[in-house]
């Protein structure tokens, strides 16, 4: 059956944005308990594979951080970008409010 949807409907068929930082950090963490996993399989050290997920685990918590600061960051600019600009001291008006040379007939002569 064609025709138009309701707007419930229309609205359920649209999926939800994804949040691209937060999939980077689970396959991050998914990868700090496989790697040391791996390792024991094939016949590293306990201690070693502890190193190396104790490790993975650090880089991820910065990773996860800087992903934070610089969504934070996008969303700050985003939302500057859609502010209306209003000049040095926040006037919109033209003319003689704003600074320069005045050139023109009322200067005096003589």
């Amino acid at each position: 059956m064609s025709g138009p949807r309701p707007a419930a409907e229309a609205d359920r068929a649209t999926p939800p944005p994804r949040d691209t930082a937060t999939d980077v950090v689970r396959w991050a963490v998914f990868s700090c308990l496989l790697v040391p996993v791996v390792l024991l399989a094939y016949g590293a050290s306990l201690a070693g594979a502890a190193g190396t997920a104790l490790g993975l685990a650090a880089v991820t918590g910065a990773c996860r951080v800087l992903l934070r600061q610089s969504e934070r960051g996008a969303a700050r600019l985003t939302a500057e970008d859609r502010a209306p600009h209003r000049g040095r001291h926040h006037r919109t008006g033209t003319g003689s409010h704003r600074g320069g040379r005045h050139t023109g007939g009322d200067t005096p002569v003589g």
